[in-house]
């Protein structure tokens, strides 16, 4: 078992000229409880079965399995989702960590969010400028809940 411990961002900004590499995600959700999800994820021509636990209180740390699969049963899984989440993922490095930024699409559209994944939970980072508001541990912006409530239907 392995511990994810990550805080989430909004973008404001340009990111877009610092990252190296990008790539397309398709994924959902076979399940999503508050203990439980069990996502599949199809990124570029790879697959994978992610599961992972309860968040803890601050939103910040819980427990993540994730195995490869292949591309066609990453398809078939998917067709028990109750729909997908479309975006493209960017890979920004800065000052000794990399930020995963996800350009969203569909019914998320207008969403640019940043992940940084961190070895503790009192691990300090840099903040690039491009980086807004934590919105670490607001539910509001877990993927398996932007399938339930997307961005789109937030009101303004």
């Amino acid at each position: 078992m392995a511990k994810e411990i990550e805080r989430k961002f909004l973008v404001q900004g340009d990111f877009e000229p610092h990252a190296t590499t990008s790539y397309r995600i398709e994924q959902g959700y076979i399940a999503a409880t508050a203990d439980l999800t069990v996502r599949v994820r199809i990124r570029d021509e790879e697959a994978f079965l992610t599961i992972k636990g309860r968040s803890d209180k601050a939103g910040l740390e819980r427990d993540e399995w994730e195995w490869p699969i292949g591309v066609e049963e990453a398809r078939s899984l998917l067709r028990f989702s109750a729909g997908a989440i479309e975006k493209t993922r960017y890979i920004v490095p800065f000052e000794g960590h990399t930020f995963e930024v996800d350009r969203f699409y569909g019914a998320n559209e207008g969403l640019v969010m940043a992940e940084v994944e961190l070895s503790s939970r009192d691990e300090e980072f840099s903040r690039p400028e491009w980086l807004g508001e934590e919105v670490t541990g607001d539910v509001r912006y877990y993927n398996s809940q932007l399938l339930k409530k997307p961005f789109t239907k937030w009101q303004k």
